[in-house]
């Protein structure tokens, strides 16, 4: 691992020299760790990723290739990040479903007292700025959550979700414009040309061009 100060090659990992990362941590190559981040105990990032000032990784975190999760982000265990994943400036991915400071006898609560459930984004899945994952929750492939919503429930993939608590809104591509009803159930990409298919609530990439 190199400091965002030395020259390196272009697979260089670099970490900035107020970056907090553990000794157990792996970071892939040329992945970027930006100042007053928190990579903890044995989080795994792969290649190409970006980490930026003051996000927190919690122990244990997977985090594919190629994902960038923005400033002040908050990712707690045991979360898992898939490959192409964006996680906005400000997102917030909780890990206790029902959470208490101290158990019902007023004792402080320890890690042995409760089971931490985690967020789930698959690939090419982005979560807006400042929006919240209640745990435990999927963001499907190439879904979309908006800016300021709170995830409760599964996202479909290709989804846009939004609001509070967020709801299907429409579609979106994976260049993540939304995408074009074109009738009986198709719907295409304005950007790339791709046609999808949706059936029973679900959208499938049928072409692409």
């Amino acid at each position: 691992m190199s400091s965002m100060n030395d020259a390196g090659g272009t697979n260089a990992v670099r970490i900035a020299p107020e970056a907090d990362v553990h000794a157990s941590a792996v970071l892939g190559d040329g992945t970027s760790v930006w100042h007053h981040a928190a990579v903890r105990e044995h989080v795994v990032l792969g290649h190409s990723c970006i980490v930026g000032r003051g996000a927190y990784l919690g122990p244990g975190v997977r985090v594919g290739d190629n994902v960038k999760i923005q400033n002040y982000a908050l990712v707690y265990e045991p979360a898992t990040l898939g490959d192409g994943a964006f996680v906005g400036p400000g997102v917030v991915f909780t890990n206790d479903l029902n959470p208490r400071s101290v158990t019902p006898d007023g004792r402080l609560k320890t890690a042995d007292d409760w089971e931490a459930v985690g967020v789930t984004v698959l690939e090419g899945g982005s979560v807006g700025a400042r929006a919240v994952c209640v745990a435990p929750v999927t963001i499907g492939r190439w879904a979309m959550v908006a800016a300021g919503a709170v995830v409760t429930r599964d996202v479909p993939d290709f989804a846009l979700v939004a609001g509070v608590p967020a709801r299907r809104i429409g579609w979106v591509g994976r260049a993540g414009t939304r995408l074009v009803d074109e009738g009986d159930g198709r719907y295409s990409c304005p950007q790339t040309g791709a046609v999808h298919v949706e059936k029973d609530g679900s959208l499938t990439e049928i072409e692409t061009r």
